[in-house]
């Protein structure tokens, strides 16, 4: 896969909110919206791509999964984030990570494909 051809997504949702660019493994997207469809769904991305110098990343000894452009954390809460996680783990997406704390509006569910990590593994925030 090559180019961007996806029905639910568009680039600028996963772009670097540090420099954005948009360095997303194209088979890791067509995995989520593989997931979309099949939960139909909305899903909002809070974060796709991260270069190395955003915030985030630089605070890491190495940068992470986001960095390799194999993850994205969606907003979700409640009975839809039961529906993402399940079809999630249905999918074998292989990194998950579940943040249902704080104000329902800023949950989210990380999901990655990471081939450099030790996975599959799932944690919480």
């Amino acid at each position: 896969m090559n180019t961007w051809e996806f029905p639910n997504f568009s680039e600028k949702e996963f772009a670097c909110r540090h420099c954005g660019k948009c360095e997303m493994d194209l088979d890791f997207v067509a995995k989520l919206q593989e997931l979309r469809s099949k939960v139909d769904l909305p899903m909002k991305i809070s974060s796709g791509y991260r270069c190395k110098d955003h915030p985030v990343e630089a605070k890491k000894s190495a940068p992470g999964t986001h960095n390799e452009g194999v993850a994205a954390d969606i907003l979700c809460f409640g009975s839809n984030a039961h529906k993402i996680l399940s079809m999630a783990l249905e999918l074998k997406f292989q990194g998950i990570g579940v943040n249902m704390k704080g104000d329902r509006n800023s949950r989210f569910i990380h999901l990655d494909m990471s081939k450099k990590k030790s996975r599959p593994t799932i944690w919480s925030y």
